[in-house]
């Protein structure tokens, strides 16, 4: 879809910047088909945070790309007090905190997991409910030894429509719940009561685009319908309309059965054969997370609906979008949409389930695939409930809802379609029926103006930079790390092993007055930093650089004294191992390393007068180059191009003709993204710099590399001095045709 990369969508912008640039936790939401899904795709592909994407049903992770949440958190099955009641039954099915971490079993992997995760993004959370979301900041406090902050510190981002069909909670249970909590609705955690998330709603709808409906779709939603807008509706009434076979309406209704008698008529009727398409399964797949049909009963003639977009350039398809069965020809199924002359083969889509793994090597959580779903991507679709077609798209509807209109129901419904001119009414809605709950009308009054919006954002920023600055300085991780590898050599078989535990003693005392010294310095930058102005930056910047310019050396110092222990141990007899562990443990001062030089980095642009949102980005970009130098150093270990090489794909695709911003909208990438991949390729001389920056501005960038005459050669220093003109991205290129040059001359 074209908003994937919408620059006029200020506010999916604006979020975007609360995401990456700030920790403020954010609510995320929007009317139907203003780009919730597409946002979540975008942050999934641009943050270079740690995240994990959960969703509170096995259908919904599966549609998210995440997981549930009961198996990322090994959630126990029933409800959660936050509190130990008076007379607590201990076998009651409520489980307490102290029940909860009694009973947590978390493997160590796990533990590292969570402990390394930075955002946290919950899908659908419309349906969450309060007290599941408490247990999850339960075990966040927990495992990552932080009581005193919300979810551990980990950055929330809730993404859904509480205008939707609410979360679902037992009579019974509620009896009890409703003693801590104001509602089941997720906004009414304990957890949250201190500081709610940011309200923020997309406006911006592509879905529809009549005026009329959509201002009926905004009363419906906030309790505000008018009798205008029900007799606009009711021009609509068709009690027992039939449509014609060519039609493409499908039919909401409330019930499942409905919905299954309907479809299961309509396939009767059609005197064709039946062909059985059974789902391929591979791996670990739960089967209640199931997105298609197992079996899938098609006859030609069958009217499906899709239920994934496509993926491929042209959009032939999208989440809703009906058509018919034109004819099966063995395995082959081809379909027709409404008013084309030509047939469409089907091929089968592959649902993937993951879990999150944290790979030290590289720093990031990675999504390790443990089973899959291949099946067509259609379903039966002459009907299907309004709770299933949330989410959905579609251009004709009969609503078959009756009198039994739950809260929610009504505005599903209607904002599925794209226009009024689709919908037929089987029965009239009534006044009564359309029932927003008052607690959420309640919650929406935290939104706030766009312009309010950006000067938060300003403020988050600042706080984001200064955490950023005091966690460089935050020595917990490497004493931790260097303590728990002391630790281990009691159970370690290793040659000389007295004198490598003399080794790694000395070592841990380094780091243990290293940390003494950290400390102090993040007791002076507490000070410093609330307190610092334009005016104030340049003592800050001064205090970080000789702050990190005594802990680099001290870095550089512990990182030879491991490369030192490793060269002398490695030809030892049965030291393989033990020089595996050695290299894990020297990934500790790297990294910081890279915290250090990130941190003056930050400081100096203060200093430089920078906006905070420039300052972050230019933080991205670095992160961004670091990334890419790491993918390379991995490709030239392995000496081979991995299958379906992303930077690959987008090379094709500019070689094909398409400029960057037709690949990044293909891709659902960001330009810059794109642009990176490119430029990979100009590195090793498979594309002409000429191709990607007009040749003018390739001597002006290798002039200001000339006069600055610089030890290292980076993109900050040349952008500061060529200005806004020149963008990051074609400065990196032709720092990458300058080292191709090199690297050629010095081949020949």
């Amino acid at each position: 879809m074209a908003f994937s990369t919408d620059t006029s969508n200020h506010l999916f912008q604006l979020a975007v910047r609360f995401v990456n640039q700030t920790n403020r936790h954010i609510f995320l939401t929007g009317k139907a088909g203003t780009g919730k899904t597409t946002f979540l795709k975008y942050i999934r592909e641009n943050t270079f945070k740690k995240l994990a994407i959960v969703a509170p049903t096995g259908v919904a992770a599966i549609n998210a790309g995440g997981v549930t949440m009961h198996s990322f958190f090994q959630l126990p099955h029933g409800s959660f007090l936050p509190v130990q009641p008076s007379g607590w039954n201990s076998h009651s099915a409520f489980n307490t905190p102290h029940t909860l971490l009694a009973g947590l079993r978390l493997t160590n992997d796990k533990k590292v997991l969570l402990q390394e995760l930075e955002l946290l993004i919950i899908d659908e959370v419309s349906m969450l409910r309060a007290d599941i979301l408490d247990e999850i900041d339960c075990i966040l406090r927990h495992v990552r030894r932080k009581q005193y902050e919300p979810f551990g510190g980990v950055q929330m981002l809730y993404i859904g429509d509480l205008f939707q069909l609410p979360p679902v909670v037992k009579n019974e249970e509620w009896d009890q719940l409703k003693h801590q909590y104001n509602s089941p609705f997720f906004f009414d955690a304990q957890a949250l009561q201190q500081k709610p998330p940011l309200y923020l709603e997309l406006k911006k709808i592509y879905r529809q685009h009549e005026q009329e409906f959509i201002g009926v779709l905004n009363n419906i939603r906030n309790n505000k319908v008018t009798a205008t807008d029900l007799d606009l509706l009711h021009q609509h009434y068709l009690p027992g309309y039939e449509s014609s076979e060519n039609e493409s309406y499908i039919t909401l209704t409330t019930h499942n059965a409905k919905a299954d008698t309907i479809n299961q008529n309509q396939l009767d009727k059609l005197s064709n054969q039946l062909c059985e398409y059974k789902a391929e399964i591979t791996g670990d797949f739960n089967e209640r997370a199931y997105p298609a049909d197992l079996v899938l009963q098609l006859k030609e003639g069958s009217q499906i609906m899709f239920i994934k977009n496509d993926k491929g350039e042209s959009r032939r398809f999208f989440n809703g979008k009906i058509a018919t069965i034109s004819r099966i020809s063995g395995e082959e199924v081809y379909v027709r949409f409404e008013g084309d002359e030509h047939d469409m083969l089907l091929e089968k889509e592959t649902w993937r389930s993951i879990r999150y793994q944290y790979n030290n090597e590289e720093d990031k959580i990675e999504e390790e695939e443990v089973g899959s779903f291949k099946q067509y991507p259609v379903r039966l679709a002459w009907a299907i409930t309004i709770h299933k077609s949330q989410g959905l798209t579609f251009e004709k509807a009969i609503i078959d809802a009756g009198a039994s209109f739950a809260p929610g129901q009504v505005y599903v419904a209607l904002s599925r379609l794209t226009s009024l001119a689709g919908l037929v009414l089987y029965s009239r809605i009534h006044p009564t029926s359309i029932n927003t709950d008052t607690r959420v009308i309640e919650f929406t009054r935290l939104e706030q103006e766009e312009d309010q919006l950006a000067q938060e954002l300003q403020q988050e920023q600042q706080l984001f930079i200064t955490r950023s600055l005091v966690q460089t300085f935050d020595w917990l991780k490497l004493a931790e790390g260097m303590q728990m590898h002391y630790d281990d050599y009691e159970k370690r078989t290793i040659p000389d092993k007295n004198a490598c535990i003399v080794w790694a003693k000395q070592l841990l005392e380094a780091v243990l007055k290293q940390t003494e010294m950290a400390d102090k310095f993040t007791r002076q930058l507490e000070q410093l930093l609330p307190n610092a102005t334009q005016d104030g930056y340049q003592f800050l910047h001064q205090r970080v650089s000789a702050g990190s310019t005594y802990f680099l050396k001290a870095m550089e110092e512990m990182e030879t004294a491991v490369t030192n222990h490793i060269a002398e141990i490695k030809p030892k007899p049965k030291a393989k191992k033990y020089v595996s562990t050695l290299q894990q443990l020297l990934l500790l001062p790297q990294r910081k390393k890279e915290l250090l030089q990130q941190a003056v980095l930050i400081t100096e642009g203060l200093v430089k007068g920078a906006n905070a949102t420039d300052l972050l980005q230019l933080v991205e970009d670095q992160k961004r180059a670091d990334h890419i130098k790491t993918v390379e150093e991995v490709e030239k270990k392995t000496n081979k191009v991995q299958k379906g090489d992303s930077n690959r794909i987008s090379l094709q695709l500019f070689k094909e003709g398409k400029d960057i911003a037709e690949i990044a909208t293909i891709r659902e990438l960001a330009p810059s993204t794109i642009e990176t991949h490119l430029a990979s390729f100009v590195r090793s001389g498979e594309l002409d710099i000429k191709e990607l920056v007009p040749e003018n501005k390739i001597t002006v960038i290798l002039q200001a590399v000339a006069e600055l005459n610089l030890q290292n050669v980076t993109t900050t220093p040349i952008k500061e001095k060529l200005g806004d003109a020149f963008s990051y991205s074609e400065i990196r290129a032709v720092l990458y045709h300058r080292e191709w040059l090199q690297v050629s001359k010095a081949a020949n």
